[in-house]
């Protein structure tokens, strides 16, 4: 399904462009950054995502999914978690195996960024500034200067 630009000339894109741009999309890129995988200048990709809605919708699609692991992960991290694991010990040439429950306290740093941002009025860091608006004759400014 290739259109043609304005101009008549046809167009680079490819119908696989589609599932090549979800999967560079679940990894985090940019616009900028598949303008460059693909090799076309960034608006080359938003006429793409005009004029091949397949082509946006696969971009909208995997950076959904990117951008929900990676809050899933924020949170985690905010709120403490915890995971299985297998251990593996060398006991004398003999593998032995033991599965732990390993536990991660909440991160003052992931609890700080998820409220300053999903609670801005109530935690937002903000910076006070002290306005001190002196006024001084001519006089008074060079007697300080001394």
């Amino acid at each position: 399904m290739k259109e043609k630009n304005k101009g008549g000339r046809p167009t680079r894109y490819k119908d696989e462009y589609t599932d090549l741009a979800y999967k560079y999309s679940l990894l985090g890129a940019t616009d900028i950054q598949m303008s460059d995988f693909f090799d076309v200048a960034e608006s080359t990709i938003h006429k793409w995502k005009h004029d091949f809605p397949e082509f946006s919708e696969s971009i909208k699609r995997g950076k959904a999914i990117a951008d929900a692991e990676v809050a899933n992960s924020l949170y985690k991290r905010a709120t403490g978690y915890e995971h299985d694991e297998t251990k593996v010990f060398n006991n004398q040439g003999e593998i032995i195996t033991h599965q732990i429950t390993k536990h991660y306290a909440p991160d003052p740093t992931a609890i700080a960024y998820w409220l300053n941002n999903r609670q801005r009025d109530k935690w937002a860091q903000r910076q006070v500034t002290e306005n001190t608006n002196i006024e001084m004759s001519h006089e008074q400014w060079l007697d300080s200067l001394e």
